[in-house]
């Protein structure tokens, strides 16, 4: 029998990916989602646990039941910008959720912890490329909930011995380079997807929130990492992990930002389509850069990004997202 690996939030988007590359190196994943945001149909390497992340008795029945030997921790809410107007729901299901699941895995075996965290604990850049030293001073309500869960979790790995990997990424972007998994949020938030919905003629324009920053072109610097990427590190945190590693957070990114004007750039180069852009005001929550410095995990894992280019991330995306959107000719060809 091969070993078995639980993923909350397995039916998800990076949660899927992850789930395919555990499966590539010989685990078994367990899938645990409620499907509120996830697909039971990316769920197709494994089994399905359908259950909240904040329900204790469920998360200890299912680990019990598969004995995994890990656990992989995707499962919460992502959108920066809403957690500004929905806090407590952000606090509910990231916080409150992980606790269960800690107090799950106290109830069954300290097995260890792989989190998925977020560059957002770090909040608005005093320095970038920003490594794990970086001051930790999160600007939304979503980034500080994670930072919440990481002090939890390193707590109770002091109380209890708990051994676990927070893993600080970045923007996750593209699809399955193969084509069998891509992004699919309902309602979508992600900037290439939404790009690429207004190529495909989904939606009549991109809106840009703000252009006055203080970047190149006034628009928002990202380091977008390809969701492919994101799940092989994932991999290289569990094994290290089982073969005796110590705790440790690891940012995952490229070192090198690019602006939203120059994303939509690359969504009409590949797609062959213009973009149309309608300018906002700034969203509350969104800091002006965010570029990553990964030295620590290229060191710690032995890991680097090969498909992070952002040609290859935004031609994986187009890829998957064109499969399932009627194209509109004619209303969006470039030029």
């Amino acid at each position: 029998m091969l070993p078995t690996i639980l993923v909350t939030g397995g039916a998800g988007y990076i949660g899927s990916h992850t789930c395919k590359a555990l499966s590539e190196a010989g685990w078994l994943p367990v899938a645990y989602d409620d499907l509120s945001n996830g697909h039971d149909w990316a769920v197709r390497w494994g089994p399905l646990e359908v259950g909240d992340i904040r329900d204790r008795d469920r998360l200890i029945e299912v680990i019990r039941r598969h004995n995994p030997v890990g656990i992989l921790h995707f499962a919460g809410l992502i959108e920066a910008g809403l957690s500004v107007t929905e806090p407590m729901r952000f606090y509910d299901v990231n916080v409150r959720g992980t606790m269960a699941l800690l107090e799950a895995i106290m109830a069954t075996a300290p097995i260890p912890l792989v989190f998925s965290s977020t560059a957002a604990v770090y909040g608005t850049l005093e320095r970038s490329p920003a490594d794990e030293t970086h001051p930790l001073a999160p600007v939304s309500p979503y980034g500080r909930s994670k930072l919440m869960v990481e002090q939890m979790i390193t707590d109770l790995a002091h109380a209890k011995g708990l051994n676990w990997t927070a893993l600080r990424y970045f923007n996750a972007a593209g699809a399955d380079p193969e084509g069998e998994l891509g992004e699919a949020h309902q309602p979508e938030t992600h900037l290439i997807p939404l790009a690429i919905e207004v190529a495909v003629g989904r939606r009549s324009a991109f809106t840009l929130f703000g252009k006055d920053y203080d970047t190149p072109d006034g628009t928002c610097v990202r380091d977008f990492i390809h969701v492919a990427d994101l799940a092989r590190a994932h991999v290289l945190a569990l094994g290290r992990l089982l073969h005796g590693g110590w705790s440790t957070a690891l940012n995952l990114g490229t070192g090198r930002g690019y602006s939203v004007r120059q994303v939509i750039k690359a969504v009409e180069e590949v797609s062959g389509r213009k973009v149309p852009v309608l300018v906002r005001d700034r969203r509350p929550g969104d800091p002006p850069s965010l570029v990553s410095n990964s030295d620590r995990a290229h060191k710690v894992l032995g890991w680097a990004p090969i498909r992070s280019g952002l040609d290859d991330i935004v031609a994986d995306a187009w890829n998957w997202n064109s499969r399932h959107f009627e194209i509109k000719e004619a209303r969006h060809a470039l030029g």
